[in-house]
């Protein structure tokens, strides 16, 4: 009679998918904690609301767009953010500033007179 020394490969098996079962809920619970930030941002005829939005530098941050009325554009240029807004529909956009400072956001397809004014400023603090 030998003793086995090892677990047979269906044992290692139910093992491995023991312990991966078992791990799951630790890596849903780290992931949760670095959920960004959800920011909604409503754009009706001839703002967004808000206009003035406050970040962190490294914040990673989505914006969830909506235009209440018409087709509009959410522009941050010097950011790296763009998106076209169909009216009713949410838009979600990821953003994560790199540095401190001011930001313009505007509205960059026309969506009427007064259009030239809608716009908004994103601080991002250090």
């Amino acid at each position: 009679m030998t003793i086995a020394r090892y677990p047979s490969a269906g044992r290692r098996t139910m093992l491995a998918w023991t312990l991966a079962l078992l791990a799951t809920p630790l890596v849903a619970r780290r992931g949760d904690a670095a959920a960004p930030r959800v920011i909604a941002i409503r754009a009706r005829r001839f703002v967004f609301t808000p206009d003035k939005i406050a970040l962190k530098a490294g914040e990673p941050v989505v914006l969830e767009l909506t235009a209440e009325d018409v087709v509009m554009g959410f522009s941050a240029p010097d950011l790296g953010v763009r998106a076209d807004m169909p009216p009713g529909q949410t838009v979600r956009v990821t953003l994560k500033p790199a540095k401190a400072g001011s930001y313009v956001f505007l509205c960059d397809l026309f969506c009427g007179s007064g259009h030239e004014n809608m716009s908004g400023v994103i601080e991002v603090s250090a």
